[in-house]
């Protein structure tokens, strides 16, 4: 029985220091760095990185007449409704629009103004940089300058054809984006 012992002991000692070995030689996790964002959308310097979160949800469209162009429809981007998550994975806020909106979970938030957008990719959302407004509220959202739009997946309007046929039909598409959240330094 103690020569069983013993060897759980054993065991166990050596599991936590293969663990403890593999924890020490993990390299530290990154600084977000926007070299290599198109220049378009690259933050003023003058500005710092205050939160990086995770938006995942959905771009809501509706097949409506073409702008200017009778007898002709499109999709038609009608708004966002997504969850904001820390790198760990903890809900911090939500997005949603219109307007677009960012809101902390303490209730702060901030309205923006589109600055510029660069293509990111066959069947992405482009690359978005906004001028954040004053923010609403106090919290986690006061002094956001700048909101960079980066890490896209999805959220492209429906490959299926808007037509006269199915004009007013809606269609949800999901979508994951990085929402990087500037404030002056």
């Amino acid at each position: 029985m103690q020569r069983t012992t013993t060897r759980i002991a054993a065991a166990g000692a050596l599991a936590c220091t293969a663990l403890l070995t593999a924890c020490g030689s993990m390299a530290p996790m990154s600084t977000y760095s926007q070299a290599q964002l198109p220049p378009t959308i690259q933050v003023p310097t003058g500005n710092k990185v205050a939160m990086e979160t995770v938006g995942k949800g959905e771009i809501n469209y509706e097949c409506r007449d073409k702008k200017d162009a009778p007898g002709q429809t499109e999709w038609f981007f009608v708004g966002p409704v997504a969850t904001l998550s820390d790198r760990m994975g903890k809900q911090v806020g939500k997005y949603y629009g219109p307007p677009a909106t960012w809101e902390s979970m303490d209730g702060s938030k901030v309205t923006a103004t589109q600055l510029a957008v660069a293509p990111s990719g066959t069947g992405n959302l482009p690359f978005q940089l906004v001028k954040a407004n004053p923010a609403m509220g106090s919290g986690a959202m006061t002094g956001v300058t700048y909101i960079q739009r980066v890490a896209l997946t999805g959220g492209v309007p429906p490959a299926m054809a808007c037509t006269m046929a199915n004009k007013g039909q809606k269609a949800v598409v999901p979508y994951q984006a990085d929402y990087i959240f500037w404030k002056a330094v």
